[in-house]
């Protein structure tokens, strides 16, 4: 099978999130504000995480809707990052 032509391929965004509780929290605020249709658009994938914070790819259409999601939940979610490669993303 072949793969996909480059203009073709979904252009993600990496973000580097901080926050208390995020496996559960990122899928609820998501869900919350954008819905299941805006869910699967954004494709949240977790790529690497900690105790306390975690960084995930999101297609690049949707990550206003993102960003504005986390934002908005009652718990603090802070995006302190945003990139378009990890190693960008790990530089500062």
């Amino acid at each position: 099978m072949r793969s996909l032509q480059p203009s073709l391929k979904e252009n993600k965004r990496y973000l580097l999130i901080r926050g208390k509780n995020l496996k559960k929290n990122i899928e609820s605020s998501l869900l919350s504000l954008v819905g299941v249709l805006g869910f699967s658009k954004a494709c949240p994938t977790p790529i690497k995480g900690g105790k306390d914070w975690v960084i995930i790819s999101v297609n690049r259409e949707a990550l206003n809707e993102v960003r504005a999601s986390f934002a908005l939940w009652a718990d603090k979610i802070e995006v302190l990052r945003v990139s378009g490669t990890l190693k960008g993303l790990k530089k500062k």
